[in-house]
């Protein structure tokens, strides 16, 4: 039942042609059925890119490796058709990467990317014939954590909270009512999360989730390496924490050296 979506992928500014296949195989994004159908299709193009998200990732090295060509990883930059950039060693670095591969299957950092507007093209729609099941995976079903907040890829609004907030009461007990006034997604520090204060999927960092929203605010994290590889990207970023030397205050755009214990309310009251 993907014939809506074609359609609103037809109307996104700058795509030439959309290719429609259905198939119940297809339902719930099995990486071995979704990777049969792009190989299916490689042989008439270039380039063929996923976002660098859990199921991108799942996907694109089973397209590369069948296709016998090198991925490229999480590029931030085009400099050319067959030269990209990508971040390494916890974004410190930039590596240029050129390809001498035929087919160049990239994954897609999409915060280094501004997002293409969702109206204004005229694609063709276009139906391919299904790849069969490849019978290798079943989807046997799934656990979602509900939440009235907004996804925490998608929010133009974060409230990050570290090792600091002490105990799981505490993290959501002075970060939520932030987040409820200004209608942010929450997220957690490695540390915090591998403390058992926040659920995993709320991770941002290197090993968690890549963000760039509008307005980052950092509650209690010391700004370890991985977490910064994370957010750095964030249009504005607030650091509240009392450590004056903490390696956060070098990214942040505004650093408020305080306990959050007593500042957080203090913001929450003044909002």
């Amino acid at each position: 039942n993907a014939g809506e979506a074609a359609k609103a992928a037809a109307q996104i500014a700058g795509v030439a042609k959309v290719i429609h296949a259905d198939g119940a195989q297809f339902e719930h994004g099995l990486a071995e059925n979704v990777a049969a159908q792009v190989v299916a299709l490689a042989g008439n193009y270039s380039h063929i890119l996923f976002p660098a998200t859990a199921s991108g990732k799942n996907i694109a090295p089973r397209v590369a490796a069948k296709l016998d060509v090198a991925q490229i990883s999480d590029i931030t930059k085009v400099d050319s058709p067959d030269t990209f950039e990508r971040p390494i060693y916890a974004g410190n670095a930039i590596a240029t990467v050129q390809s001498a591969d035929k087919v160049k299957v990239i994954t897609v950092r999409t915060t280094g990317f501004d997002a293409a507007a969702a109206t204004g093209g005229s694609a063709a729609v276009e139906t391919a014939s299904a790849a069969a099941d490849a019978g290798k995976s079943k989807f046997l079903g799934q656990e979602i954590a509900a939440s009235d907040r907004p996804e925490l890829t998608a929010a133009k609004i974060i409230v990050s909270g570290g090792r600091a907030m002490g105990s799981s009461e505490k993290f959501h007990e002075v970060l939520e009512p932030l987040a409820d006034k200004l209608g942010a997604a929450i997220g957690a520090s490695r540390a915090a999360v591998d403390a058992g204060y926040a659920p995993n999927d709320l991770q941002v960092g290197q090993t968690g989730k890549i963000v760039a929203p509008q307005l980052y605010i950092a509650c209690g994290i010391s700004g370890a390496i991985q977490h910064l590889a994370g957010m750095k990207d964030s249009k504005v970023i607030v650091a509240i924490n009392k450590d004056p030397e903490a390696p956060i205050f070098s990214v942040a755009d505004y650093g408020l050296e305080a306990d959050l214990f007593q500042a957080v309310p203090e913001l929450v009251k003044a909002l």
